[in-house]
């Protein structure tokens, strides 16, 4: 089934696929149209291929025209105005037809990223089993609340009919006494009697009433400090955890109806104060205990309705820069969006209460864009009330020469944490109050170098920090203790891949981290060693590197397990050791930012093991080749220059065709647009008896140089002379880390008839 057919089917995603296509970098209507299609082409090659790239703009401009005059045909108005202003809006893609073609597969891979949260969420729910009984404990403690202040509120309600009808009663003998001319003084005095025993009951069912009101606002007091202090802020810190990569629920649909029930009840509250002073104003005696006891009950039902309502207005969506940017890190002068919401839901108040956009002034920023909006449904998939500001720019203004608030403290920019508020007023029912709630704290970059260090401090923060409001965070930055550290790390590549790290992983990175330890648990990584110590080649680059690596070249062999990934070299050799000959496993380089290799089990002439290790390939290599097609062709030159491929079982034993076999593409000369007529395929060759010994940086390899085949596309015969000049290196040539022993060149872009052919990578025909 189509990519977006699997998606208009899905359940629990829809959401998440709405949220998406909320921006105009790409309408959902033209993936929609153009769905068939769309799927079909090559847009990550056409990313980095301006003519390929050029090639699709067209081809997509013009598709939209046919689309137009189908609509043309078939009268729909609204649906050609909307084609139209589509084609209209991708026209600035002229002049960069590779931003489109990036936009469109960045799309596409959140699309993918939807159908496996759906396919994997049973695989997810289970890192939640020991959390799940509590939340679910406390739910249901919390509906039992809310449904038993929901049948006192009735009761309440029948009490104050009956009060008034009591009164009503009272009242209506009373007068009926006063007009009566009684001369029997017998007879007077027993009507009398009855009018005080009446009048004394209604009193004192006027108290009862009054106290029964104050065990109420208890009740509703109760409700709201668990609903605030407690269900709040647990989903305040969900949602903080869900912006570096946790797998929690920050849904408020739940809080949502908690919320607007005590909301609505305090309301009626009022109105049974409003009945009272209405009966008084109707019949009034001496200690009215009304009179006495309403103002002070009423003052605190206000209060607490004030105090539940300026915690319901909250940031849904945080501040992020569309498409796949992540949260928290603002670019001035680029589009970011950010959704607020109205836990309270009062349909009448619907396009009513304004949102307004303000900044903090620790750096002054003006907010430019649609800086005002009105509180909604229309906008929430859930019929929540939010104001979605989808279109909002920062825009430095400079003050000085830093454009700074003079501050003692000094820190970087990517350690300036800002605040957004959102301001709006409730009214309703005579009732007003001014409502503020704010973003976490983001970091504003104004380079896109900057971004990975502002994404540092983001998760460095929000893994940390009990204060959401905390800008100087980094005047002071903590430790983060190692359990809590490494559940963030495994929660960048369980959001990233849907797979997180297992123990062994996160020990290979303690032990990076800190030596060898019996035990990591009270071990501490500060902030410095995270994301300053070795600049620019921090951790947190190192970490990052593969993660990005991962995410863009290798997510199913990653999420399938066929990359044991974080492993040490020590622990690698010792696992291959006891193998078979063939066997190889695949790790991420310790050394090498975003790197991958493969070592492998040789038995030597004696018997022995040994294991030998490639250099790691890194993205400039992965956007050119796959990764499973390098390993399916990778072959070394035995003495008598027969090549073979060494890689036989995937660690411990799998074949490695089992493992890899279903990502296999067939290239041959028939498939090929540069090698028409020879049945070719693309080896990976390489000297055995250089692996060891020749180091790429002692070459002019290592800037790219290749050598260039003269006869054909095959390079059969310069490919074996090239090497063989590289079979008895210089002393200078000798590796000084065993971890880089095969050399390669950047591949041509293409592999056209003209091409470059590296060490490893040579076309050869296939007999």
């Amino acid at each position: 089934m189509a990519q977006w057919e699997r998606l208009r089917n899905l359940c629990d995603g829809k959401q998440q696929l709405h949220e998406l296509y909320d921006s105009d970098a790409f309408p959902m209507d033209v993936r929609h149209y153009l769905s068939a299609w769309i799927e079909k082409q090559e847009w990550q090659r056409a990313a980095r291929d301006h003519a390929l790239a050029m090639v699709l703009f067209q081809i997509l401009l013009e598709n939209l025209d046919i689309q137009h005059s189908r609509f043309v045909q078939e009268e729909s108005f609204l649906l050609q105005h909307n084609i139209r202003r589509y084609k209209q809006n991708f026209q600035k893609y002229q002049d960069d037809p590779c931003a489109l073609a990036s936009t469109i597969q960045c799309y596409l891979n959140k699309e993918k990223e939807i159908l496996d949260d759906e396919e994997m969420s049973g695989k997810v729910q289970h890192l939640r089993v020991e959390q799940e009984p509590m939340d679910m404990s406390s739910q249901q403690d919390l509906d039992r609340k809310i449904t038993s202040l929901r049948n006192e509120m009735q009761r309440m309600e029948h009490t104050m009919i009956c009060l008034e009808e009591q009164q009503d009663e009272f009242d209506f003998k009373y007068q009926i006494h006063k007009l009566e001319a009684v001369a029997d003084e017998a007879l007077k005095k027993d009507q009398v009697k009855v009018l005080q025993q009446l009048l004394t009951k209604l009193n004192n069912n006027k108290k009862s009433t009054l106290s029964e009101l104050k065990k109420l606002l208890d009740r509703i007091e109760e409700l709201i400090s668990l609903l605030v202090n407690r269900e709040l802020t647990d989903w305040q810190r969900r949602q903080q955890k869900s912006c570096i990569g946790a797998p929690d629920s920050i849904c408020l649909d739940q809080l949502e109806k908690w919320f607007t029930c005590v909301a609505v009840c305090l309301f009626q509250v009022r109105e049974f104060f409003s009945k009272l002073e209405e009966l008084v104003e109707k019949v009034s005696y001496d200690n009215e205990p009304v009179k006495v006891q309403k103002p002070a009950l009423e003052r605190r039902a206000d209060q607490l309705l004030k105090d539940l309502l300026q915690s319901s207005f909250v940031v849904e969506s945080q501040p992020s820069m569309p498409p796949a940017k992540g949260p928290l890190v603002l670019r001035t002068n680029l589009q970011f969006s950010v959704k607020t919401r109205l836990l309270v839901k009062f349909p009448e108040l619907n396009h009513s209460m304004k949102v307004d956009v303000s900044m903090d002034r620790y750096r002054r920023f003006n907010v430019l864009g649609s800086t005002s909006k009105a509180l909604n449904m229309a906008e929430s998939h859930s019929g929540g009330m939010v104001a979605d500001f989808r279109h909002l720019t920062l825009k430095e203004q400079k003050s000085g020469v830093s454009g700074k608030v003079i501050s003692d403290i000094s820190l970087s920019v990517t350690e300036e944490l800002h605040l957004i508020y959102f301001n709006t007023v409730f009214e309703l029912k005579g009732f007003s109050v001014e409502l503020q709630a704010s973003s976490l704290p983001v970091v504003i970059i104004s380079n896109s170098s900057q971004q990975q260090s502002a994404g540092a401090s983001v998760l460095w923060f929000n893994m940390l920090s009990q204060n959401p409001k905390d800008v100087l965070f980094f005047a002071n930055t903590p430790a983060a203790p190692w359990p809590q550290f490494g559940e963030m790390l495994s929660w960048q590549f369980l959001s990233a891949t849907k797979r997180g790290l297992d123990a062994a992983h996160l020990e290979m990175i303690a032990h990076r981290l800190f030596g060898k330890q019996s035990n990591y648990d009270t071990c501490k990584v500060s902030w410095s060693k995270f994301n300053k110590e070795s600049a620019p080649d921090t951790f947190y680059v190192w970490f990052d590197g593969i993660l990005v690596l991962v995410k863009t070249f290798l997510e199913d062999l990653w999420r399938e397990g066929l990359i044991m990934g974080f492993v040490s070299k020590g622990k690698e050799k010792s696992l291959l050791k006891k193998q078979q000959r063939g066997t190889f496993l695949l790790r991420f380089s310790e050394s090498v930012i975003g790197g991958i290799t493969f070592s492998w089990v040789e038995i030597t002439i004696t018997g022995e093991p040994d294991v030998k290790t490639v250099q790691p390939f890194t993205k400039v290599d992965l956007s050119q080749i796959p990764f499973h097609e390098i390993i399916r062709n990778f072959q070394i030159l035995e003495a008598d220059n027969v090549p073979e491929n060494p890689l036989l079982y995937l660690y411990p034993n799998t074949p490695k065709d089992e493992a890899f076999g279903k990502y296999y593409t067939e290239k041959t000369g028939a498939d090929s647009p540069y090698l028409k007529y020879i049945k070719t395929k693309l080896m990976f060759v390489s000297k055995e008896n250089t692996l060891e010994a020749w180091s790429p940086m002692s070459t002019d390899m290592t800037q790219g140089e290749g050598l260039e085949p003269e006869n054909g596309p095959c390079g059969e015969a310069a490919g074996e002379s090239w090497l063989s000049s590289l079979s008895n290196p210089s002393k200078d040539s000798v590796k000084n880390e065993n971890d880089h022993h095969r050399s390669r060149s950047n591949l041509a872009a293409s592999y056209g008839p003209k091409h470059n052919v590296p060490e490893v990578f040579c076309w050869v025909q296939v007999r």
